[in-house]
């Protein structure tokens, strides 16, 4: 998918228009992607986005209309226009594979280049990490909270078309099993599903007969949603009219904890034993998490996924730290900055257990045994480099990181970082 180089805030480019035109648009810099503090009651973040970004900027380019249309607004001046028309980003970019968990510090992305073509990404690669990294933050809570149960992404009618597709995506690279977002299954190969809303049955004359159609078309190994009218006649009518090798159901409101309970002894009742139970319904990871103990097999999860279950950004910010080859650092308050392009590794004990992160600011950390370094290369002179990892790579990456960090680190409650970051070298 192409991204119109429109897509960003003026700003961007009235810092262009005046760096060239004061001479310092070539001076080489480096940019850093990082987060000041994790959202309120978070203990880790997760990197996602890194692995659709090479691409969108490999293709930002602004076209002839974006020029003129930048022209006739006043936007930018006519040598600006002319340096737009030829753009195309030719430095390198490093940063935290997608799928690694960072932490208040991590240098999760660097960019570098002169200041001019930079500078122009910074929307760009602000609106994909922070949203899709808060997507896949909140959705990895809510597999961490479903303990190995299924949990299946609903949120493409809660959001904005295309934001609808990042968030099956980053939600599957935290572990969710489907999306019913089929942009999402053909554009990143996720597995998809899907089977009927509560019109389909309030369409047809009686709850059996829409059962009974649905049932026709897709087989029983179908989902039945069983609450339109009553859950319990609701379920005896899904057993009659498809038999106890039905699939599953799907209660989609009410107090879910009772009505699964309920619903799981009429099952059995009722020979259907290996029905399946699915629960949906304004989900986040603490309803979840309270259904833990209840005879649920699978979650659906929407609205709460695609807004990142309250924290619908991830809180990056992208910030100069050098300028050829220079620390420069902003000092204010509650909002400065460490100088210099960093170096950060992962310390881990001989388990495997995560116990710190070190970041160094001008140069590397002492190497331990079971370090692991965290940034790799994505971009070398505006090229993606070969061999980038799958989608399936990043989630698994972020299923073995999700397992090395101390358990304590996984709990939904306020706390600390789930793993301390200690910055080396530089200065605030």
């Amino acid at each position: 998918m192409t991204t119109s180089s429109l897509l960003t805030d003026h700003y961007e480019l009235t810092m262009l228009s005046a760096a060239l035109r004061d001479g310092t648009a070539d001076r080489r810099c480096v940019f850093e992607v990082f987060a000041r503090r994790l959202p309120t009651g978070r203990r880790y973040g997760v990197v996602a986005g890194t692995g659709r970004l090479p691409s969108l900027i490999a293709d930002f380019r602004f076209s002839e209309e974006d020029v003129a249309f930048l022209t006739e607004r006043g936007v930018v001046d006519r040598a600006t226009a002319r340096w737009l028309a030829g753009y195309r980003f030719s430095g390198d970019i490093d940063g935290y594979a997608e799928g690694e968990l960072f932490f208040p510090g991590s240098p999760i992305l660097t960019v570098s280049g002169t200041f001019a073509e930079c500078v122009a990404l910074e929307t760009l690669v602000l609106s994909v990490l922070n949203h899709d990294s808060a997507i896949a933050a909140a959705a990895a809570r809510m597999v961490t909270a479903a303990r190995g149960r299924s949990v299946i992404e609903m949120g493409s009618r809660r959001t904005h078309e295309e934001a609808a597709v990042a968030a099956a995506r980053a939600a599957y690279l935290a572990g969710f099993a489907f999306t019913s977002n089929l942009e999402a299954g053909r554009r990143y190969g996720i597995p998809t599903t899907g089977t009927a809303a509560h019109a389909f049955t309030l369409l047809h004359d009686s709850e059996q007969a829409a059962f009974a159609s649905q049932v026709a078309a897709l087989g029983k190994q179908t989902t039945l949603l069983v609450d339109t009218y009553d859950i319990a006649q609701g379920i005896r009518n899904a057993i009659a009219v498809a038999g106890s090798d039905l699939r599953a159901v799907r209660i989609d409101s009410g107090d879910l904890s009772v009505l699964a309970s309920e619903s799981r002894a009429l099952l059995d009742s009722l020979g259907a034993t290996d029905t399946q139970i699915i629960v949906s319904g304004d989900l986040d990871e603490y309803a979840i998490a309270a259904l833990a103990a209840e005879p649920v097999d699978a979650y659906g999860a929407g609205t709460a996924v695609v807004v990142g279950s309250g924290a619908p950004t991830a809180g990056l910010v992208y910030k100069l730290v050098e300028v050829d080859g220079r620390p420069v650092v902003k000092r204010s308050e509650h909002k400065a900055t460490v100088g210099g392009r960093k170096t950060a590794v992962r310390r881990h004990k001989p388990t495997g257990t995560a116990t710190e992160e070190v970041v160094v600011s001008l140069g590397a950390p002492a190497p331990e045994p079971h370090d692991r370094l965290l940034q790799r290369a994505f971009l070398r002179d505006g090229v993606p480099v070969p061999d980038l990892p799958t989608l399936h790579d990043s989630r698994e990456h972020l299923r073995q990181c999700l397992i090395s960090i101390p358990w304590e680190g996984l709990k939904l409650s306020a706390g600390d970082p789930a793993v301390p970051v200690t910055m080396l070298g530089g200065s605030a």
